[in-house]
């Protein structure tokens, strides 16, 4: 892959006070902005070509960059100022921003993971549509896929809600699950159909020929409400990595789990 998306224009609300006066994607930790780590692990990667989307306190974010020389890469801002589109309304405005028809890394600018981004390439077969970082983790909401790894819907466990173009499986008779082998099983009449749940990284590959299906889609929206209205007629695969290690530094509190996980990275 050598193109990717960073969504940096969130308001950072759950960061406040530090995201008052600085925009999320600049707040330091272990002594970088978490803007430059990702950029940096993206060009480690191979990646040549990167569009950042800005919103709260935008002008830091494009002068943090031009003052850094865009880290000698090929970086395109997308404006989003005006109006916060979300993850699948962002990643559609920027669509002019791409280079080519290659695969797009989807990063979230307050994410950091233990992900090898070339590993991640060699799974987005060229006859697949978009590739879904998963892992077995306790949550209450997860993504479906059938036996094949192809993306079916969205559950919550806990409230029992389930997402899917399908209707068979949207309404079932009866519904059960195994979360010791993190699977799901639905009833429709007398059969049962068993599937796989694992929870969602954040963190994806998308084909800039999806961007046609997006069409009918409002000017904002988030990405999985996308997926899982495609999912019948794209090519959307799940990719497990079980060694997965990942870091939400969405609050306060989770700076200092960041550090540790910088730390135990540097370490390895």
């Amino acid at each position: 892959m050598k193109q990717a998306m960073i969504f940096a224009a969130g308001l950072g609300t759950r960061l406040k006070p530090l995201t008052d006066k600085t925009p999320k994607a600049l707040i330091q930790v272990g002594g970088m902005p978490l803007l430059e780590h990702v950029i940096t692990k993206l060009k480690s990667a191979g990646v040549a070509h990167i569009v950042v989307n800005v919103h709260h306190h935008a002008q830091q974010i494009v002068s943090y960059l031009e003052n850094n020389g865009n880290f000698d890469i090929d970086i395109r801002i997308s404006d989003e100022t005006e109006q916060l589109l979300e993850t699948g309304g962002g990643l559609k405005k920027a669509e002019k921003l791409f280079r080519d028809d290659s695969p797009i890394i989807i990063h979230n600018v307050d994410i950091l993971d233990n992900i090898d981004y070339g590993w991640l390439s060699r799974q987005h077969l060229d006859s697949e549509d978009a590739v879904l970082v998963v892992s077995r983790r306790q949550t209450k909401r997860y993504l479906i896929f059938d036996k094949a790894m192809r993306l079916m819907g969205w559950t919550n466990i806990e409230t029992g809600e389930i997402k899917s173009p399908y209707e068979w499986l949207r309404v079932p008779d009866d519904v059960s699950t195994d979360m010791e082998n993190y699977t799901m099983t639905i009833r429709r009449g007398t059969a049962d159909i068993e599937f796989s749940i694992f929870a969602f990284s954040g963190i994806h590959s998308f084909s800039p020929r999806l961007f046609r299906l997006m069409d009918r889609f409002p000017e904002r929206f988030p990405i999985m409400d996308f997926y899982l209205q495609t999912c019948h007629r794209t090519n959307i695969y799940g990719c497990i990595k079980d060694d997965l290690q990942i870091v939400d530094v969405g609050k306060l509190d989770s700076l200092d789990k960041a550090e540790e996980f910088l730390d135990r990275q540097g370490k390895q």
